[in-house]
């Protein structure tokens, strides 16, 4: 059986769902169905595959290597077009997180005494590096 398509092939519309039939008795039914939408309805059967068997190995890509004879990092890279297939940027992680309660302290600490500013508290506190604005340069031009 075929993969229910969700796009027109020519025009690359929506489609709709208007008939449904029963292999079993030979009834059919017209209307007009909603097809459920799933954030996996549009990975190919491959992609899906790798899912199902990423769950079946809880995660685990060293058990995958053995299963899928195929390398970590080939392994790494098909979860990571799986990953941006879904509409994520894979390694993109809330940096904030990263910090402990003692760096948050420290950066509020050294903002509070003046050693930093406020745009470099708030940059370090999301995990960014902080560079200063360049400051713009003199008029040329001697008398």
């Amino acid at each position: 059986m075929n993969k229910i398509l969700n796009k027109c092939p020519v025009c690359g519309a929506d489609l709709a769902v208007t008939r449904l039939y029963c292999v079993s008795c030979n009834t059919s039914i017209e209307g007009h169905f909603v097809p459920e939408h799933t954030p996996f309805g549009h990975l190919t059967p491959d992609q899906m595959q790798f899912l199902l068997t990423f769950v079946r190995c809880e995660g685990k890509l060293n058990r995958m290597e053995e299963e899928m004879k195929l390398s970590y990092p080939t392994l790494r890279n098909r979860l990571n077009e799986i990953v941006r297939a879904l509409g994520y940027e894979p390694g993109k992680e809330d940096l904030t997180q990263t910090l402990s309660v003692e760096d948050r302290r420290q950066i509020l600490e050294d903002l509070d005494q003046g050693k930093i500013t406020w745009e470099e508290a708030q940059a370090r506190l999301r995990g960014e590096k902080y560079t200063e604005p360049a400051e713009p340069e003199a008029e040329g031009g001697g008398k």
